[in-house]
């Protein structure tokens, strides 16, 4: 019985072993391959210029916020007790505003980073779908799903080439 289960044990790990031979894998680090793109530089550069005038104005309230509460821990001792309070109502008022202006400009980003993201869905699923013919891939993963992996299975290079062709 033990002899029967060892032989049908062999068997199995040889089949496993020649469908695993014949299988073509590939590997894909899809935000890497997006972001290093073309399109994702043209991108981040739009972005950049479009929202500049309000990533200034978030910084500048939060150094001001910075200064009011150095301001307040260095002079609180010699400062009248009306004069701190203000201060630190000051101090929270920059903060509520610094958090308010943060979180608009952060929301705007997200979405357009998701809308980026929405158009550039076909461009990469037609280019996912060329590295797979071409190459006669069975299957194709993402990079960061895998631990480890010989760097002729890695496809991103080639990802980002065929994604700069594509206007």
């Amino acid at each position: 019985m033990k002899f029967l289960t060892a032989i049908t044990l062999i068997c199995i790990m040889s089949v496993s072993a020649l469908a695993s031979a014949e299988t073509k894998i590939g590997l894909i680090d899809m935000r890497t391959a997006l972001f290093s793109s073309k399109a994702a530089k043209a991108f981040t550069e739009n972005m950049v210029s479009q929202y500049k005038q309000q990533d200034l104005e978030v910084r500048a309230v939060g150094e001001d916020g910075q200064k009011l509460e150095l301001r307040l821990k260095n002079d609180a001792a010699i400062m009248s007790d009306s004069e701190r309070n203000k201060m630190a109502s000051d101090l929270e008022a920059k903060i509520q505003e610094y958090k308010y202006l943060k979180g608009k400009l952060d929301k705007a980003l997200a979405e357009k980073r998701q809308e980026f993201l929405a158009e550039s869905k076909p461009r990469i699923d037609l280019v996912v779908n060329e590295i797979v013919t071409e190459e006669g891939l069975d299957l194709l993963l993402p990079r960061e799903a895998v631990l480890f992996a010989s760097e002729k299975l890695d496809y991103t290079a080639k990802m980002v080439e065929k994604l700069d062709k594509i206007k």
